[in-house]
């Protein structure tokens, strides 16, 4: 700022990574540095020596002499060899709400239980790694994020799908997530999409031996299962079984054995009261995951409880690192449970795909 101040008709060359353009914690910063954004473009990082990492640096020209307030800019894209790779619009987003600040937006519900939680870092893809699914905040040293209840569980799939669907690239790395449009609140097939996908992504880590699995998404009959499930709210949430009574209110009556649907704040419905409709690609993931889940259950012992996270440790097993952090293996021997994991893996990119496009539709992202 001392060149902004005391020379304040130069011209102003910068050569970094995108924050003083794009991070929130900048704000204030691009409040009181107002020049005019001239030529400009971006390479990945790693073109630079010793330089790691998966995230664009910028070369910028501000001319400090026309007084403006960033807010965007097109900017041209080059590879490590100096090709042109196009152009990309860098957003400012600061009027713009934060995906952090809608999800916020779904806590302490009436009559809300826990059936997970959700670790939840930064808005931007740089963060994706933080975005993932445990049973307790407990099994976290430093937990930051949210609980998943019986009455956020759409949302929170949304959430999900929405941060993972799309792959992080060197390019997207400070892209920010924001508070949606209300779009989404009448897609269902969008909301079902994202469910299915947060059911069986990578990043859903629930663990039988922290906690009672809620997230089963089948019957025992489907799967041929040994034992009887500790919970079955999540088949029963898809079948649309999980009735709730409606609060009664002051001065009606209410039928007591009328069981009614429950609502949101702003009326939008939270529990389905019908079997859920879903979309080609995510009934290919639903029946690729349950031939998985059949064939975990032919296997001597199998945990009736076994989560999705559970079958795969169980097929690949674990190993130490030299830290002493025990680590599921990446591979595994049983060439059938290979030969369904890549059939699941390959459902899921197609999922995905499917679901990208309404990111954007419905204001998570912008182009």
């Amino acid at each position: 700022m001392r060149i902004y101040d005391e020379i304040p008709t130069s011209v102003l060359a910068q050569f970094s990574t995108l924050k003083i353009e794009q991070a929130p914690n900048f704000r204030d910063f691009r409040q009181a540095f107002r020049a005019k954004l001239g030529r400009n473009f971006v390479v990945p990082a790693n073109s630079f020596d010793n330089v790691k990492g998966e995230f664009p640096i910028g070369f910028f020209i501000w001319h400090l002499g026309e007084e403006t307030i960033f807010t965007q800019t097109i900017t041209d894209i080059f590879d490590a060899k100096g090709n042109c790779l196009g152009n990309k619009t860098l957003i400012a987003y600061d009027s713009f709400n934060s995906i952090n600040d809608w999800i916020i937006s779904t806590r302490n519900r009436p009559g809300e239980r826990n059936i997970g939680f959700m670790s939840a870092k930064g808005n931007d893809f740089q963060n994706t790694n933080y975005i993932f699914i445990i049973n307790d905040k407990k099994q976290l040293p430093h937990p930051r994020g949210t609980w998943i209840t019986t009455k956020n569980i759409k949302e929170i799939s949304i959430y999900l799908a929405v941060r993972h669907s799309i792959e992080a690239t060197w390019l997207n790395d400070r892209d920010q997530f924001l508070y949606p449009n209300d779009g989404w609140k009448s897609d269902r097939e969008f909301q079902n999409n994202c469910l299915v996908f947060t059911l069986f992504s990578n990043s859903n880590n629930i663990q039988s031996q922290h906690g009672t699995n809620h997230w089963i998404p089948f019957s025992e009959e489907e799967v041929g299962a040994q034992d009887n499930f500790e919970s079955h709210f999540m088949h029963d949430f898809i079948m649309g079984k999980v009735k709730e009574e409606k609060p009664q209110q002051e001065g009606t009556i209410q039928d007591l054995f009328t069981e009614q649907e429950a609502q949101t704040p702003d009326g939008n419905s939270f529990t389905p009261t019908e079997p859920l409709k879903f979309s080609q690609e995510a009934q290919a993931v639903l029946d690729a995951g349950r031939d998985l889940w059949r064939y975990y259950h032919k296997q001597a012992g199998a945990n009736p409880n076994a989560s999705y996270y559970d079958i795969k440790m169980h097929f690949q097993g674990t190993k130490t690192t030299k830290s002493g952090k025990v680590q599921m293996n990446s591979t595994s021997e049983d060439a059938t449970y290979n030969a369904l994991l890549a059939d699941l893996r390959q459902s899921m990119k197609l999922l995905a795909a499917h679901i990208e496009p309404k990111v954007y539709d419905y204001g998570f992202l912008k182009k």
